[in-house]
């Protein structure tokens, strides 16, 4: 069930695991067009100093909009902006864990201020935050 703006506290959080393969890269390549071959490319990431291939930025905040349109606040929300930090490269195969947590709500528009995180075996890999509109009912 969504929650909505009156039901959403400072600090309520979801978390959300999810193991990132090279098939999937290969298909956000596919679909976005960014076939760079830092994520596609063993050698390609070795010699930019990778130990193997790392995922899109962009593909770990596609998943964190997944979580915040249907897990949490869930199905009606709305991403009104998402900005995030790369803290470290996420390797072709690996499980990285995303966390969203409720920061502040923003009455006059009724908008919630989320922050974000990608972790990988405890490290932060990625911070930052969005601004979604939750789902009304």
């Amino acid at each position: 069930m969504p929650n909505t703006y009156d039901a959403l506290q400072i600090g309520d959080s979801f978390t959300f695991s999810r193991f990132i393969t090279a098939e999937d890269v290969r298909t956000f390549a596919e679909l976005s067009g960014d076939d760079n071959p830092i994520h596609l490319d063993a050698e390609a990431a070795r010699a930019m100093g990778f130990e193997r291939p790392i995922v899109h930025g962009t593909f770990v905040l596609g998943i964190t909009s997944k979580v915040m349109g249907r897990d949490f606040p869930g199905p009606g929300s709305i991403a009104v902006s998402l900005s995030a930090k790369f803290l470290r490269p996420i390797p072709v195969d690996s499980e990285i864990t995303l966390e969203v947590k409720v920061a502040e709500k923003l009455e006059r528009f009724r908008h919630v201020k989320m922050r974000i995180y990608a972790y990988m075996g405890g490290k932060m890999m990625m911070g930052g935050e969005a601004v979604v509109v939750p789902p009304t009912e």
